[in-house]
């Protein structure tokens, strides 16, 4: 039996699902990944892989999910690890002073967005009774901070969902909300500011030990808040 796996992960193409993405095709898996910017798309393309397939799609989308969905499951089937990574974070500002547009944008993308491929996948995943499917959470999911409402609402909503979605999972399957720790992105460097961020690991650095750990998740671990941790 083949231990390489079919792994699908969405916002793909930058920061931390990009560096996912090349180190599970790294160590000989099928990545099937999705980003919103075709740029992005067309050049972890020219980096990855023949094993690495990727689209453009934008998640908030539920045809354009459920398109390139189907066109997954009908090459490969269910995917043994589905990943929704794809998120953004507001600009920082009081609740109050955040337009509703920013705020509902997050909503859109990191609560809807995830959702939608939960429902294009899991069926499939649920009828073969396979697969572990992972929410990107954060500490953010967990307590409140300052000048960020907008994305704690939907990370800590992203732990509610995961959380009541792994109660409804048969047996041998696992839904999973993981926080990845902190790592020096665009978002973190939005957040914190540059040279406190310059001090974390890099999305680089962050997938030596994270996506090993990664392959480590299965059923045991359904419905379990956990962290990445070096």
């Amino acid at each position: 039996m083949s231990t390489h796996k079919n792994i699908v992960i969405t916002g793909a193409t930058r920061g931390i699902g990009r560096s996912m993405a090349l180190k599970f095709l790294q160590m000989g898996h099928c990545v099937w990944g999705c980003g919103s910017s075709q740029k992005h798309v067309d050049a972890i393309r020219e980096s990855s892989s023949e094993q690495g397939k990727f689209a453009r799609v934008d998640i908030t989308d539920p045809e354009q999910v459920n398109r390139w969905a189907e066109t997954i499951l009908q090459s490969s089937g269910p995917p043994d690890i589905l990943i929704n990574n794809a998120g953004k974070i507001n600009h920082h500002a009081p609740f109050w002073e955040l337009p509703v547009a920013a705020f509902n944008e997050l909503v859109d993308v990191n609560i809807l967005g995830t959702a939608h491929v939960m429902r294009a996948f899991l069926p499939a995943m649920v009828k073969h009774r396979q697969g572990i499917l992972i929410n990107l959470s954060s500490g953010a999911g967990k307590q409140g901070y300052p000048h960020i409402s907008a994305y704690c609402t939907t990370k800590f909503a992203i732990e509610g969902l995961s959380k009541s979605v792994a109660a409804e999972l048969p047996a041998g399957m696992a839904c999973i909300p993981l926080s990845p720790g902190v790592i020096n992105t665009d978002m973190l460097q939005s957040h914190w500011g540059h040279e406190k961020a310059d001090a974390c690991d890099s999305p680089e650095s962050w997938a030596e030990y994270a996506v090993p750990y990664i392959l480590t998740l299965g059923p045991e671990h359904n419905g379990q808040s956990l962290r990445i941790e070096q």
